[in-house]
């Protein structure tokens, strides 16, 4: 027999997810998690999760859940959780910012929110995954979010209306700290890799940030070529687990999540042409970057990874602010195009602090209705 729960499948920015209003449901975890990795069509050993929602890819294999939130700074509570694809692993150890686009337009709709006018909301939400507050501002008309506009964003065909995401005091999301070692730069020593300089830094997602010339790249490769060379993709992993140790994160390396801190290349921007086949000149951007999430090279930037690259830019010394300085907004090269994100940071007298990250995005409602499941994921 099967069991059905209401939902909604959302893009947000250059992911999607399908999105649960917390209130319907079941209370206990694990079997939320079982119902999860059924609806999404995980694991899948055949990598495409042709059994559920999911795309076959991170960007594709997510869920979000939104319900009111009792914290008086706060409107509704967003939770992210990770699915993998080919393991049953439903992982709550990081934020999803894109899909942070669609949770007040969801709110919104699902009347966890009122708007009282026609012209642009704003919807105070706390990520239980980070314990941190974002704002997001977006067009609504006679009560309801407005999808159509002419914002584009890289990786999304078409256009959409603008979604502001505003994250307040971002630092320290994983780890409770902007720089988790007091470092701009820590060597790194690395199993099967050496010393290797590293920048880690902890903003709204953490992230390992390393040279791109370092592992023999240019930060100008597509996806699908970063993750055929094998070599590379083992040495990244390497240099995330060690990353995850000296964060904190981790007390050793097997025992470092798959979906915290990523891992990143980043380089002196240059020419590149994007999965789209639209070609980009050196001077489109301020920095190349390629960003590795659950073991993949990602087909853009996670959102969250964009901003910590853009807090870590204003950060004196680490290898992002040798590159590109502090450009803000800053213009971040990857697969998909150009990222522009703008970051306040401030020299205070314990160190350095993230004042805010912020960026755009674009959102829309997909369908709603039933999810199906089995009900023996429930017994």
């Amino acid at each position: 027999m099967r069991q059905g729960l209401r939902a909604a499948f959302y893009r947000g920015g250059t992911s999607k997810a399908v999105v649960f209003n917390g209130a319907d449901l079941p209370a206990d975890q694990a079997e939320r998690d079982r119902i999860f990795l059924q609806v999404l069509g995980s694991p899948d050993p055949y990598g495409r999760q042709l059994d559920g929602m999911g795309g076959g890819i991170s960007s594709l294999s997510k869920v979000v859940i939104v319900e009111r939130s009792d914290r008086a700074d706060a409107d509704v509570s967003y939770t992210f959780v990770q699915i993998a694809v080919d393991q049953p692993v439903a992982d709550y150890g990081s934020a999803c910012g894109n899909m942070s686009s669609c949770v007040g337009p969801f709110a919104v709709e699902e009347g966890l929110v009122q708007i009282a006018s026609d012209g642009e909301a704003l919807v105070r939400i706390f990520n239980t995954n980070t314990s941190q507050i974002y704002h997001a501002r977006f067009p609504v008309q006679d009560g309801m979010p407005v999808e159509q506009g002419d914002f584009v964003i890289p990786g999304v065909s078409g256009s959409g209306a603008r979604v502001t995401l505003d994250f307040l005091r971002p630092g320290g999301a994983a780890t409770g700290s902007l720089l988790p070692t007091g470092n701009p730069v820590d060597v790194l020593q690395v199993d099967g890799v050496g010393a290797v300089e590293a920048s880690l830094v902890d903003a709204a997602n953490p992230v390992v940030f390393v040279s791109a010339e370092a592992l023999g790249k240019t930060a100008t490769e597509l996806p699908q070529d970063l993750d055929a060379d094998e070599s590379y993709m083992a040495r990244m992993e390497a240099i995330r687990r060690a990353g995850a140790v000296a964060m904190g994160m981790a007390e050793t390396i097997e025992q470092a999540a798959l979906s915290n801190p990523k891992v990143a290349i980043v380089s002196a921007p240059a020419g590149f042409t994007a999965l789209d086949g639209s070609a980009y000149g050196a001077d489109s951007h301020d920095l190349g970057v390629r960003l590795i999430s659950m073991g993949k090279s990602h087909r853009a930037i996670t959102l969250t990874g964009g901003m910590c690259t853009g807090v870590a830019t204003q950060i004196p010394g680490t290898l992002v602010n040798r590159i590109a300085g502090t450009a803000d907004p800053l213009r971040i090269g990857n697969p998909s195009g150009v990222l522009p994100v703008m970051a306040e940071v401030a020299q205070t007298s314990d160190g350095v602090e993230a004042i805010s990250a912020s960026t755009f995005r674009t959102q829309r409602r997909i369908m709603d209705g039933t999810v199906f499941f089995s009900d023996a994921v429930t017994t």
